[in-house]
């Protein structure tokens, strides 16, 4: 066979770049733009000297037209996101300046669009992405930059390189406008493409979730729902208030292998293709109640959301072995040497041996959680008509009651002990933060002393009586720092409320001031103020982006601050990591979480 000639072979690079630009017209998303009238996104893979010099990827003009280093190596997925990349900065508007942006404004403008990207995954990038981006507004960013300078982490961060991947142009004609058909703006054009990427997606899945129906009831799960009712009353409640749901589609759609639980649908989602005796169909609706009732979904926190879901999987088969309720299912997570262990510490157990566990399969199926995070399409109504948590309270702790009242058999320790809980809710916030300032502020209490006499007593001024007075003792006064997340996503009333308990708790304490730091992307030291001005006479600084560490570290090296004064910090969660060396606390929204295992106390604020 004759070698095949030079001109004749294809450059792997380029074959690489051909395979991206078909992933970058095939989405959705740039519909409009890619096939836009009268203008169209080109893209054109050539030699360039600026891109070369600048170790850059692509550039993109105002005209729509996308330069692609020829030079540059890359693989299909990360030539998607720099077209993409380039792509998105004609969709928001970041060429029609005209001119070459300053490095504060190239920065910025990057930076929302590979947030933007980060969100919908379009794409590799084939640059170091800092984590977390800030998620302060592109001008917020760009005139912060502009006096502060760029951080060193975000100065290359589109497909420029070194240099700016937006363009201007020397000579440029606008397309012409065709009679009857409006010249649509690259922002309209993609508006266009993404209002029809939505679309497309709400139809697929309305075509693919049709409203699910209840399974027949001559099936084996609907006669095991029905014995719970008439035969099993700790669980009867429960099993009244679940619709149990087979539907193949649905099953396909959502990874189903057995059954999954949608607790705030009030439904049980098992695969009418698995074929189960009544018996283990029981211990598989009982264990899926459970983990509704006991509110195993609300209670992860910062967990790891899949290995807590395998942590309350033994824990739960444990319990239902041990009552005999129905037959375990093969292949179903059960170790008789976690009998008598909380959900809390299996979960601290499986932490350690995270290679093993990541394998194991829930009733859903392998590397999947069987409590469903959002509600599936067509939900039932089964527990509209209440607060989930009082429903299920309710249900469990009535069904224990007539449970031991008929005899009805032994239960374990650990799931009436978590059944009792649930009958004694847990303290509110305030309470909680309360008891937390009890621990560090002990009120100063008041002695009697001859010294000073009773004034009260003039019925009986022969007779001495000691006054109250407080011991005149030479000690440190008592103090505690508050840094306050000011950042856009920090709603007012939650700063008010949080910084209002803080002071009517501290002023019942005999806590004379504070240290106050409010912070976003910088802090802003207030310094000591007295804890009755926190509330009401503090202007707030900031509305940035959210970067709280600065402020932690400004207190922990002050040297006007004990070493041992608590920390408490007020944000809605979305923030940066942070590392406290002191006693501290954090007052959150409910439902907020931190991105990362908070040492210190955690009040929700309601």
């Amino acid at each position: 066979m004759a070698r095949r000639r030079a001109a004749d072979r294809v450059d792997p690079r380029e074959e690489s770049f051909l395979a991206g630009v078909r992933l970058f017209r095939g989405q959705a998303v740039f519909e409009a733009m890619n096939h836009g009238r009268p203008r169209s996104v080109l893209v054109e893979y050539a030699e360039d000297a600026e891109l070369s010099r600048a170790r850059g990827f692509a550039a993109v003009r105002d005209d729509g037209h996308i330069v692609a280093n020829r030079y540059a190596d890359l693989t299909p997925d990360e030539w998607l996101w720099v077209l993409t990349h380039c792509a998105l900065h004609l969709g928001f508007g970041h060429t029609a300046s005209g001119r070459t942006p300053s490095p504060a404004e190239q920065t910025a403008a990057c930076l929302v669009v590979a947030r933007f990207q980060t969100q919908l995954r379009l794409g590799t990038p084939p640059i170091d992405i800092p984590t977390p981006l800030p998620a302060a507004d592109e001008h917020a960013l760009a005139e912060r930059w502009r006096f502060d300078g760029v951080p060193e982490g975000f100065r290359v961060l589109g497909t420029g390189g070194e240099s700016s991947d937006i363009r201007p142009l020397r000579a440029y004609t606008p397309p012409r406008q065709a009679v009857g058909i409006p010249s649509l703006t690259w922002p309209e054009l993609f508006a266009v493409g993404l209002a029809s990427a939505a679309t497309a997606a709400v139809e697929g899945a309305g075509s693919a979730y049709r409203p699910a129906a209840a399974i027949d009831l001559n099936s084996p799960w609907e006669q095991a729902r029905r014995w719970f009712v008439s035969a099993y009353p700790l669980l009867g409640a429960l099993a009244a208030g679940f619709r149990v749901v087979g539907d193949v589609e649905l099953t396909r759609a959502w990874n189903i292998s057995i059954a999954a639980v949608d607790a705030g649908a009030g439904e049980i989602y098992v695969n009418p293709l698995v074929t189960l005796p009544e018996a283990q169909c029981r211990f598989v609706l009982a264990h899926e109640m459970l983990h509704a009732a006991l509110r195993h979904g609300e209670r992860v926190g910062s967990r790891d959301a899949y290995l807590w879901n395998v942590a309350t999987d033994f824990v739960i088969n444990g319990w239902l072995v041990e009552m005999g309720v129905g037959e375990l299912p093969p292949d179903c997570l059960y170790d008789p040497a976690l009998k008598g262990w909380s959900s809390e510490q299996v979960y601290d157990e499986i932490t350690k041996n995270l290679r093993r566990y990541r394998k194991l399969a829930t009733l859903r199926g392998s590397g999947l959680g069987d409590m469903l995070d959002r509600p599936l399409p067509g939900a039932g109504e089964a527990t509209r008509a209440a607060d989930l948590d009082d429903f299920y309270r309710r249900a469990l702790t009535s069904g224990l009651e007539y449970h031991e009242q008929n005899g009805r058999g032994w239960l374990p320790a650990g799931l009436v002990a978590e059944i009792r809980v649930l009958d004694a809710p847990a303290p509110p916030w305030d309470v909680r933060l309360a008891q937390w300032f009890d621990h560090y502020f002990t009120p100063m209490e008041r002695t009697r002393s001859y010294a000073r006499p009773s004034r009260r007593q003039a019925s009986t001024p022969d007779i001495p009586r000691p006054g109250w007075h407080r011991p005149e003792q030479t000690e440190r006064k008592r103090t505690f720092g508050v840094v306050l997340d000011t950042s856009g996503s920090m709603p007012a009333t939650l700063m008010g409320k949080a910084l209002g308990a803080i002071a009517s708790f501290a002023l019942a304490r005999d806590v004379p001031a504070a240290r106050v730091v409010f912070c976003d992307a910088a802090a802003y030291d207030a310094g000591y103020l007295p804890v009755e001005e926190i509330a009401g006479r503090v202007r707030v600084r900031g509305r940035g982006g959210t970067e709280l560490q600065p402020a932690i570290r400004l207190l922990e090296r002050a040297a006007d601050f004990p070493d041992d004064g608590p920390i408490l910090i007020i944000t809605d969660g979305q923030c940066d990591v942070l590392r406290v060396r002191r006693s501290h606390a954090y007052l959150m929204p409910t439902g907020a979480r931190l991105p990362f295992t908070p040492r210190g106390e955690v009040f929700p604020l309601r």
